[in-house]
């Protein structure tokens, strides 16, 4: 039977979001585990995926896959060496998907129209200014992440089939104030959500 497992990875905290750099330093540690919460949470509710793991040296970040029932897998230095690490590891799994930590606003219905359209094949969504990617899957003995700086544009060359749709949440990567501000349009996670409430 077919098995779909998302790997999830999230930095230490005191190295995430730097270009949050308006907020407090403490603040921008609040949200970025806030952001990782709720993207788990939506990962985690997809009727599409069979398990979650967590790829992260952050105790923090642990400690919410642990509560959730999933799966912790250590980091590395560079972040595609991590996921194909974490994936070499899955012996059960048929589809890898790798799933960016900082979307506030993914739902799981989002999530799983997007692994239901990949089905088979090699395929990327990638981020609102079009050059990033939010998620990347394929079969697990041709898993390949190329994540990083003009990321869509690798994908694509190698192959992957870039996914249609509006995914809004799914697209909506937070990675400065500007895209906070356009997450929250479109409706935050409770996570994300309590982190702005005590602010305010």
């Amino acid at each position: 039977m077919a098995s779909t497992v998302v790997l999830l990875p999230v930095k230490r905290s005191e190295l995430a979001k730097s270009r949050l750099a308006p907020l407090d330093p403490g603040v921008r540690r609040q949200l970025a585990l806030a952001f990782a919460a709720d993207t788990l949470q939506a990962a985690v509710a997809c009727r599409a995926v069979d398990a979650v793991v967590v790829v992260s040296d952050d105790p923090a970040a642990a400690a919410l896959a642990e509560a959730r029932g999933c799966a912790v897998h250590g980091d590395a230095d560079d972040l595609n060496a991590a996921l194909r690490g974490a994936a070499a590891t899955l012996a059960l799994a048929t589809r890898v998907v790798a799933l960016c930590a900082d979307l506030p606003a993914l739902t799981a219905g989002e999530l799983e129209e997007a692994i239901t359209t990949a089905g088979e094949q090699s395929a990327f969504v990638s981020d609102d200014a079009g050059t990033g990617t939010t998620l990347y899957a394929a079969a697990r003995d041709a898993f390949a992440p190329d994540f990083g700086a003009g990321s869509a544009v690798r994908h694509r060359a190698a192959g992957a089939r870039e996914l249609p749709g509006a995914l809004r949440g799914l697209r909506r990567d937070v990675d400065d104030v500007a895209g906070l501000e356009a997450a929250r349009r479109l409706g935050l996670g409770p996570h994300t959500s309590a982190v702005l409430a005590g602010l305010a």
